[in-house]
């Protein structure tokens, strides 16, 4: 019996084949996306309170007079209603952010794609490809970290977000929620806090700034960045006539129509200061759980006065390598009436007034010569400005020549680095060291020889502080710029004039006069190296500093119960181009001091004229005052002449160490 041969199986046709193997796929698809599903929806966050608005309290800061200077913290306002805002404000941040918003379930393959050939070009995770809603989840429930999980997650929730709520609701929880920067969540709040105004009364040309700052809120912020915020609105515009929302008239019209942003806002110059009371704050009083108020010390014209002054100096020395200022002013008391730590807060937030640590150069020098005033010298003292060696240190005067015998009060005003170098020997630097701490000197000094002239990092904040003793009788003052610390319904948290001691003394007679009558000669005389700080009507002293190489420049000067303390120079301490104490940071302060000292209706430098000195007979001394030189009795200075035109050449020894 033959059997039968077996029947070959029927062959698929085309399209029995591609249901088949797409039914294959289909199936291990969703294998696959249930088992994706399964490891990104581990943790997913709770979504139950996705109404809750939670917010950090604010912290609002005011200047000596009451006036709002910054707002630290999240302002929120109640949610705004999408059919009460113009066509155009929605559409604008449809047309930057997600024009097929209305056409995708959450997320877009097309964006996706993109977004994964970044990826495969760059070879990490690159922004693009996030919908509205996609982040709109990123805003509510996830961090912004750029991770597999975190994107995985993200795009599980914008699906959820998408089954649970319509288009409409959706795109009205993003514009109440998504944050503006400066502070604001919600469009709402960054109206009111940009513009003063609702948002239902916002232009075309304030909803394209808006929309663009979702790209970067400070990066393209109308207050720090104008021009930057300008280009991205103007995007924006472009995008709204590509996608119809508006039309090329309505465009123009915008182009056409000036943004004016909020003045408290563009008028915030404090954000160094800012940023320094905050930190205080928050460790006076932790993390707050309710709206603050600050009274802080700060004096917002004369603020906006240094604002300017650094500005203007910075850029006109910009060819002379200064990259960098910092300037702060301080009273009698120390409380911080100015305070820039910075030439731009918009291109680096790194505060030099306390947190950068540069060598004083020769604005160190006054420590070095009252130790030897409190050791028993006077101005009239007669000293050799001659070649020395210390060790095997040989400091050298900045124009390498040598003025033979002069009084320590010439020495100082000229910054003939000789003279401090064999003070600061004879008196001993340990003493030097005690003289500037005790005076408000708080960071490390080097006890070498070179300490002199100014071998020594500080701050401005230092030095300003430690300069108010010379302007206000010889009392201590440490730097401060917190008055009260209150809640928004009137508790006070701390209170600076319950917690003020009493003044301590720290310079005594006569070596405050004669420091007095030393530093004023620095801007008065004809030779001092101040000369270019100087301000006609007013009793001024101070100092230069000018370190080697010219890599940073100072001057710290004062009138009665006023310091102000400037430094230039560059961040990454290269050097600038013979760049000197009397020369650019002179320039900023006599500008600034120009604006501040009519407000502060100053009074003149207190403790009197220095008293007659004698320092018994010395007949080389009175023959060389016969010359013009020096004597136990030299002449009262006579008045400072009218400012000079313009800086003068840099003088001999100006603080250069070496």
């Amino acid at each position: 019996m033959t059997n039968a041969p077996n029947n070959p199986r029927p062959r698929r046709t085309p399209l029995q084949a591609t249901l088949y193997w797409g039914a294959v796929a289909g199936v291990w698809g969703l294998i696959f996306l249930a088992a994706l599903f399964a490891v990104f929806a581990t943790d997913l966050p709770d979504t139950s309170k996705i109404f809750d608005a939670k917010r950090q309290p604010s912290i609002s800061y005011l200047d000596r007079s009451g006036a709002l200077l910054a707002v630290r913290g999240s302002q929120f306002a109640p949610p705004v209603d999408l059919d009460a805002l113009p066509k155009y404000v929605p559409s604008a941040f449809l047309a930057i952010e997600d024009r097929r918003f209305y056409y995708h379930p959450g997320f877009d393959p097309i964006g996706i794609a993109r977004a994964a050939f970044g990826l495969i070009k760059e070879r990490r995770i690159v922004g693009g490809g996030s919908t509205i809603t996609q982040q709109l989840a990123r805003n509510l429930f996830l961090t912004f970290d750029q991770t597999w999980r975190r994107k995985g997650q993200e795009l599980i929730l914008a699906i959820w977000l998408e089954l649970k709520f319509t288009k409409k609701e959706i795109l009205a929880l993003y514009l109440n929620r998504v944050n503006f920067g400066a502070g604001a969540y919600g469009i709402e709040a960054a109206a009111q806090r940009y513009f003063n105004k609702p948002a239902k009364d916002l232009t075309i040309g304030e909803a394209a700034l808006l929309a663009g700052l979702m790209k970067g809120p400070s990066r393209y912020s109308p207050v720090y960045n104008r021009e930057r915020a300008e280009r991205r609105a103007t995007i924006v515009l472009d995008e709204m006539v590509s996608t119809h929302a508006i039309t090329e008239e309505e465009r123009e019209q915008a182009f056409n129509t000036p943004v004016r942003v909020s003045a408290v806002l563009a008028n915030q110059r404090a954000q160094y200061f800012t940023d320094w009371v905050d930190a205080q704050v928050r460790t006076m009083v932790g993390e707050p759980t309710e709206d603050l108020v600050v009274e802080t010390t700060l004096d917002l014209p004369i603020q906006a006065a240094a604002e300017s002054a650094v500005r203007a100096g910075v850029t006109s020395r910009a060819s002379q390598g200064v990259q960098q200022a910092a300037l702060v002013a301080l009273d009698g008391e120390g409380r911080v009436r100015a305070y820039i730590g910075g030439a731009s807060y918009a291109d680096s937030e790194f505060d030099r007034v306390t947190d950068a640590r540069r060598q004083a150069g020769s604005s160190f020098k006054p420590f070095v010569y009252l130790t030897a005033m409190e050791a028993g010298r006077n101005p009239s003292v007669i000293v050799a400005d001659e070649p020395l060696k210390i060790g095997n240190w040989e400091p050298r005067n900045y124009t390498g020549r040598y003025l033979g015998p002069i009084t320590l009060e010439r020495a100082l005003a000229e910054s003939i680095n000789t003279v401090a170098a064999r003070l600061a020997n004879e008196v001993g630097t340990q003493n030097v060291a005690n003289t500037a701490k005790r005076l408000g000197i708080t960071s490390r000094i080097q006890l070498d020889p070179s300490m002199a002239l100014g071998a020594v990092e500080v701050s401005p904040m230092e030095m300003a502080q430690a300069y108010v003793p010379f302007s206000n009788g010889g009392f201590t003052a440490r730097g401060y710029g917190i008055e009260r610390i209150r809640t928004a319904a009137g508790k006070v948290l701390y209170d600076h004039g319950v917690e003020r001691n009493t003044r301590t003394a720290v310079i005594g007679s006569p070596a405050l006069q004669y420091m007095n009558q030393m530093m004023r000669q620095v801007i008065a005389s004809p030779s001092g190296t101040g000369a270019g700080a100087r301000v006609a009507g007013y009793d001024l002293a101070g100092k230069t500093g000018t370190t080697s190489d010219y890599r940073d420049a100072w001057f710290v000067g004062y009138t009665g119960g006023f310091v102000t303390a400037v430094w230039t120079g560059r961040d990454d301490n290269t050097p600038m181009k013979r760049v000197t104490g009397g020369g650019a940071p002179a320039q900023i302060w006599r500008s600034f001091m120009q604006g501040a000292l009519p407000r502060l209706k100053a009074q003149p430098i207190p403790g009197g004229a220095a008293p007659p000195v004698d320092n018994g007979p010395d007949p080389i001394g009175d023959l060389l005052s016969g010359f013009g030189i020096g004597g136990n009795n030299p002449p009262a200075p006579a008045a400072a002449p009218a400012p000079a035109a313009q800086a003068p050449t840099p003088r001999a020894g100006d603080g250069l160490p070496y």
